[in-house]
């Protein structure tokens, strides 16, 4: 939340930047939404972990080596090359369980 609350900060007027009342005002009302988005949406933590065993996965662990790959295209090892595909099979692999575990949990809180 504050990469977006340091966002619509910057959006305050520069004579009004001496005050700390807008920025207080600002992440309380983000603190305030997300927590009714939280309430009113049935399985919401469900839903954060099948985000989050997709995104996760993606970003830590499948692209840095697979751009690292695509960067260093000629000049990797077969040992660097080996160890880069590794990672990304258990990035893939790591994702499919996580996804699996969360879509069967929302599926089976949806039959109950």
């Amino acid at each position: 939340m504050s990469p977006v609350a340091m966002s619509l900060e910057e959006l305050i007027p520069s004579s009004h930047l001496k005050s700390h009342i807008y920025a207080i005002l600002i992440r309380t009302s983000l603190v305030i939404s997300t927590l009714i988005v939280g309430l009113s949406i049935p399985f919401f933590g469900l839903v954060m972990s099948l985000i989050g065993s997709l995104l996760t996965m993606l970003v830590t662990l499948i692209l840095p080596p697979a751009c690292y790959l695509s960067i260093l295209r000629g000049k990797v090892t077969r040992i660097q090359a080996t160890l880069c595909i590794i990672v990304i099979a258990v990035g893939v692999v790591s994702s499919a369980f996580g996804t699996y575990s969360a879509l069967s949990k929302i599926v089976e809180n949806l039959r109950s």
